[in-house]
């Protein structure tokens, strides 16, 4: 097991229970869209803030 996923393990067993299932279930989803070969198609959070501050800025000058 790698040291991250013990780290996630070890905060589960030790965590609040519904935080728990919630990540549990998006570590799925991750395992699944990346048996799929999915995950270069899906846009990251950091990226999409990246683009709307671009845009925010791009307004603001405009102004």
């Amino acid at each position: 097991m790698t040291t991250i996923a013990i780290q996630l393990d070890e905060k589960l067993q030790h965590g609040d229970v519904e935080t728990a299932r919630e990540v549990t279930r998006l570590v799925a989803q991750i395992i699944e869209l990346a048996d799929h070969d999915s995950l270069d198609l899906m846009r990251s959070r950091a990226v999409e803030q990246e683009v709307l501050d671009t845009i925010d800025g791009g307004q603001a000058e405009a102004r």
